[in-house]
């Protein structure tokens, strides 16, 4: 059986995990999931691999490292210095080597949002292969104030249960660090692991067809497609379970 070890994406923790948790541990899998220190401004990506890489278990061999959303720059750089057996990218970001996230989109800002993000272009010729890509994220969620309950319940967690929208709204925790958007991805190349891609075909943050774009052109594997929006591991963890130890997809 396998080792399911859970990173979150932003403004959540540990705990978004606990309704997947049981349909993974009642197919006789383990699991861990750990706090990343988002609250902490100047935290960056190699901390956060450093807080992952410390729930890892020294002695497992058969390990899926699931990243959901912003976790997707992170789960790379634990797989480059811990052996792993799959990357799955739930609804997530994918880096490129040499590139932060801000580059990948930055051909879709007009000048005025770069100047708002202090963002300094790089030469057109690194850039070049992403000038045909889709928009990254679902234009409803740009320039939206994510300390907002309301803009959660929107984007986050319009599909989920009542009693677990509430539940998840009174654990959000505060993003602070920027690094999946502003550092540049340390990597010469993606780790050679078998990965997965899981696309919501109503995600209101990371858009689906640039999800699906990039699992196969990054990854090189066709996107898996669930129902409903950005995290299904709330809204529908049996389905996600399944999916997730699938190994026929």
């Amino acid at each position: 059986m396998s080792l399911f070890c859970l990173v979150h994406g932003a403004f959540q923790g540990a705990w978004c995990w606990d309704l997947l948790i049981p349909y993974l541990e009642a197919q006789g899998h383990k699991t861990v999931a750990m706090d990343l220190p988002i609250e902490d401004a100047s935290a960056s990506s190699s901390q956060f691999t450093d807080v992952v890489l410390q729930a890892l278990p020294k002695t497992d061999d058969d390990i899926v490292l699931v990243g959901h959303s912003m976790a997707g720059t992170v789960i790379p750089l634990v797989a480059e210095a811990h052996q792993v057996r799959q990357l799955v990218f739930l609804t997530a970001l994918i880096p490129y080597p040499g590139i932060s996230t801000l580059d990948q989109f930055s051909h879709n800002l007009d000048a005025d949002s770069l100047k708002t993000l202090n963002y300094e272009p790089k030469e057109l010729s690194q850039l070049k292969e992403f000038d045909d890509e889709p928009d990254m994220f679902n234009p409803v969620s740009v320039g939206k104030d994510f300390s907002d309950e309301a803009v959660l319940i929107e984007l986050f967690y319009h599909d989920c249960q009542p009693d677990v929208m509430r539940w998840a709204l009174s654990k959000s925790r505060s993003q602070q660090s920027m690094a999946y958007i502003y550092e540049v991805n340390p990597l010469n190349s993606l780790p050679n692991v078998e990965c997965k891609y899981i696309v919501c075909n109503d995600d209101r943050i990371i858009s689906p067809v640039w999800s699906r774009y990039a699992a196969r052109k990054r990854l090189g594997v066709d996107a898996i497609e669930l129902p409903g929006g950005h995290c299904p591991h709330l809204s529908r963890p049996a389905h996600l379970a399944s999916v997730l130890t699938n190994d026929t997809y």
